[in-house]
């Protein structure tokens, strides 16, 4: 064995040389090898993977924005119109502008007040967003103008007890829904007794039951089964309408001190009566 490793002073030069022939076959095999490789700066797929990194990129910077959502611009404040894109002055006379207590109702007023430039506008005005009373307004159903106000004579009036609601609809202040009561009411009492009766039409306004009566009247009253009231009994009065039993006895105990009453109006003396619906009540006393 140690016959194996035991080299002269030639062999060793040898194996020495030989080495650094290795050495340096190497290093011109890589530096070949690297003169060779093709230039990826110019080379079309390269090109083209910069393109698709770009186009990422502006994808990107456009999702990095902040969105806009539908807004109503009067109510803009310092920061919502910075991030618009709008300046300082041009908030500033907007805010000066709602100061007085003043809308902006469409997106040419928002540029009349704010003096912003047309490129800007064009650019927010899609996403304003204005109250629907502003965008859709809303007719008024009770015009003066379509209905006639003039008062009519008995003789030119029409029965309250045939009126049709599309006539009752001609008169200022009535709708549907109002015609709609009115004509429910009548059925549900067999018709109206006098023109008194309006007031308990639920919904019915003092100044629409005093337009009502200037076209219509109650021409065919209903029958009505009149009490009297200086000898009806306690059970006969509760049977009229806003009279219950302790107004009832209240009744009797004014009529026992007055000997009887004169007229239907002294009801108003008695306890606890309802002053405010005694025209409806008198429509069901009498007096012998």
């Amino acid at each position: 064995m140690k016959s194996h490793f035991t080299f002269t002073k030639k062999q060793r030069n040898g194996i020495f040389l030989l080495f650094i022939c290795i050495i340096l076959l190497q290093i011109a095999i890589f530096y070949s090898a690297s003169s060779n490789k093709p230039d990826v700066q110019d080379s079309e797929q390269v090109i083209k993977w910069q393109r698709e990194i770009d186009s990422l990129k502006v994808i990107k910077i456009a999702e990095s924005k902040p969105k806009i959502y539908p807004f109503n611009p009067n109510f803009i404040t310092d920061y919502k119109g910075y991030s618009l894109g709008m300046s300082n002055q041009e908030i500033d006379r907007l805010l000066k502008f709602r100061a007085k207590d003043q809308w902006v109702n469409s997106a040419q007023e928002f540029q009349q007040v704010t003096k912003i430039s047309d490129t800007l506008l064009e650019e927010i005005s899609p996403y304003f967003k204005f109250p629907e009373w502003v965008t859709k307004p809303k007719t008024n159903a009770f015009q003066k103008t379509q209905y006639e106000n003039t008062p009519k004579t008995y003789d030119e009036k029409t029965d309250l007890n045939t009126v049709t609601a599309s006539q009752l609809q001609r008169v200022y202040g009535i709708g549907e829904k109002l015609s709609e009561n009115i004509i429910n009411y009548r059925t549900k009492v067999g018709g109206f007794a006098a023109d008194i009766e309006l007031q308990e039409v639920y919904g019915l306004k003092p100044d629409v039951i005093e337009n009502i009566g200037k076209a219509f009247t109650v021409k065919t009253p209903r029958t009505i089964q009149k009490i009297n009231l200086n000898t009806a009994s306690k059970d006969e009065l509760v049977t009229i309408k806003y009279i219950d039993y302790e107004i009832a006895y209240n009744i009797m105990e004014e009529r026992t001190l007055r000997d009887g009453f004169k007229s239907l109006d002294e009801l108003t003396k008695v306890k606890d009566f309802p002053v405010h619906k005694i025209d409806i009540i008198k429509l069901y006393l009498m007096l012998n």
